[in-house]
């Protein structure tokens, strides 16, 4: 009786033993399981999840292969892709590209919209509808705050940010409306001692 007993507890010790060591690699699987039947993303789709930001390479049952925009290659366990939000940047045809634009309190805010409206006009890449948005978004400590908001294909997303932003500083450099940066006043006092 008493080899029985011993020999149920070695068993039971030993598949608790397994059961733990597996519980990642269950979790993983049936993250995976999920991934493929629900399909929150395909391989070629950019995406954000469990901290990492990358182009899929691969979904397979355990893990998902990520390949960042520095070349990186990062294989993500599937457990953590799944008890994260996903946020998936390819999943739409277009996304709204977010610029603010800060100039300086003496700027004419009329002659400032006109340019960035016509920065928005002549990028081809850029919607028409749903129409650019420009709007004073702040008046913040040191700039007048401005939001630059333009529709355009998912593909062109950061080429029309980058080029967007380029152009606004060249225009309104030619324009002479300042871009202010962080500023503070210092006010020295003198103490004289009596």
């Amino acid at each position: 009786m008493d080899t029985t007993t011993s020999f149920i507890a070695i068993v039971g010790a030993a598949g608790l033993a397994i059961g733990l060591a597996l519980q990642g690699s269950l979790a993983n699987f049936a993250a995976g399981f999920l991934l493929i039947m629900f399909r929150p993303f395909k391989v070629g789709d950019f995406i954000e999840g469990a901290g990492i930001s990358g182009a899929v390479e691969s979904i397979q049952i355990f893990t998902t292969t990520l390949k960042t925009p520095d070349n990186k290659m990062v294989i993500v366990p599937n457990a953590k892709l799944m008890n994260d939000n996903i946020t998936n940047y390819s999943a739409k045809e277009t996304r709204r590209v977010d610029l603010t634009v800060g100039v300086s309190y003496d700027a004419d805010l009329a002659q400032v919209k006109q340019i960035l409206t016509d920065i928005a006009s002549k990028d081809e890449r850029v919607k028409s509808d749903p129409a650019p948005l420009i709007a004073v978004s702040e008046l913040a400590d040191n700039s007048v705050n401005l939001v630059m908001r333009m529709w355009a294909n998912t593909g062109d997303y950061w080429a029309v940010y980058f080029d967007s932003t380029e152009a606004v500083k060249l225009r309104l450099d030619e324009a002479g409306i300042g871009i202010p940066y962080p500023q503070r006043d210092v006010h020295l006092y003198e103490h004289k001692v009596a």
